[in-house]
């Protein structure tokens, strides 16, 4: 299982920290960020993200609440697909409302 953790941890740097990463814009161009606990560019490990998270449940990847703000142990989580999705819902429920 811990191969599955790293491919998910790859992944969301990938997304956040890469401008030539298909998905940069919808996470890092968004000013999305990875916390230096996990940002092994800054001294961070996958060490670190594991003892955070947990080892993955299967019918899981990594999400973030209500679809917004940075990686880090208090924004993210392992949610299966149907959870994601009520986190999306959230947040559009919630820029109805702010507009």
């Amino acid at each position: 299982m811990t191969i599955l953790v790293k491919s998910q941890k790859e992944g969301m740097l990938q997304r956040v920290t890469n401008p030539k990463s298909p998905k940069w814009k919808h996470y890092g161009g968004r000013g999305i960020t990875v916390c230096d606990r996990w940002n092994p560019r800054v001294g961070g490990s996958f060490e670190n993200f594991l003892a955070d998270l947990g080892e993955r449940p299967e019918g899981t990847t990594l999400g973030r609440f209500r679809d917004e703000g940075n990686c880090e142990r208090s924004n993210c989580a392992w949610m299966t697909d149907a959870e994601q999705k009520a986190e999306q819902r959230l947040k559009r429920l919630k820029n109805k409302k702010a507009a």
